[in-house]
């Protein structure tokens, strides 16, 4: 099967297209090399994924017939990707909550709400 279809059917990526572009872009790497949309995989073949910043990494354990659903996904690849991998997204997530200073400039539309929340509350 071609890496582009089987990340699709393991549900990777949302659409076969999506999964064909990141393999053009570099993003799909199969036992360490750079992948085009079209190369086969085959089970026990190692691939990493790059997608929203987390290098997903699986073995492959078998090639489905066509796409499966998300309770199944796991027969078909067994998942090593580190935890660190995880935990620096989240920091990623918490690091742009804080753009700006608190007190600083006028209040976005959160923090109007919040304010008129605390008064409500007084009241």
């Amino acid at each position: 099967m071609r890496i582009d279809k089987y990340l699709w059917c393991v549900r990777y990526y949302k659409t076969r297209s999506l999964a064909t572009v990141a393999c053009k872009k570099g993003h799909v790497r199969v036992r360490g090399e750079v992948v085009k949309p079209s190369r086969d995989v085959f089970p026990t073949d190692e691939v990493q994924v790059r997608k929203e910043q987390i290098n997903y990494t699986f073995t492959i354990n078998d090639v489905p017939p066509n796409r499966v659903g998300a309770k199944l996904v796991d027969i078909y690849r067994i998942d090593t990707t580190p935890k660190e991998a995880f935990e620096a997204q989240d920091l990623l997530k918490y690091s742009k909550d804080y753009y700006r200073k608190k007190g600083v400039g006028r209040p976005t539309k959160k923090d109007r709400r919040d304010i008129d929340d605390f008064q409500i509350e007084n009241d």
